[in-house]
């Protein structure tokens, strides 16, 4: 399942339909299907992304890497902490929220 959300990820990345970076993300939940967090995000930026996430009805996951490997993923040299996706097809959501099964949503 780790593959599709990658695929998601490079997906949207390469359609430039993603937002990076917390204070990025927090200003683009209203507009994003899927929050994604690294496990280098500090938890009082975690706790306010998380909110703004729920309060737009956005679900929010925790990637299992780093905010390096998030950063690869998304094809830069930079770290990435949070990434969000704006375009999403509802039944990729579904099954990326299924399989990740650490879904965080209002």
């Amino acid at each position: 399942m780790v593959k599709l959300l990658e695929k998601a990820i490079k997906d949207a990345v390469e359609d430039d339909k993603c937002s990076f970076g917390t204070k990025e993300v927090i200003g683009s939940i209203k507009n994003s299907k899927l929050v994604v967090l690294s496990h280098s995000v500090l938890p009082s930026m975690t706790q306010k992304i998380v909110e703004a996430a729920k309060s737009a009805k956005v679900p929010t996951l925790n990637y299992n890497g780093s905010s390096v490997e998030l950063g690869r993923l998304c094809g830069t040299q930079f770290r990435i902490s949070a990434v969000s996706l704006k375009t999403l097809s509802d039944t990729n959501l579904k099954a990326i929220i299924k399989d990740m099964g650490t879904e965080k949503q209002a």
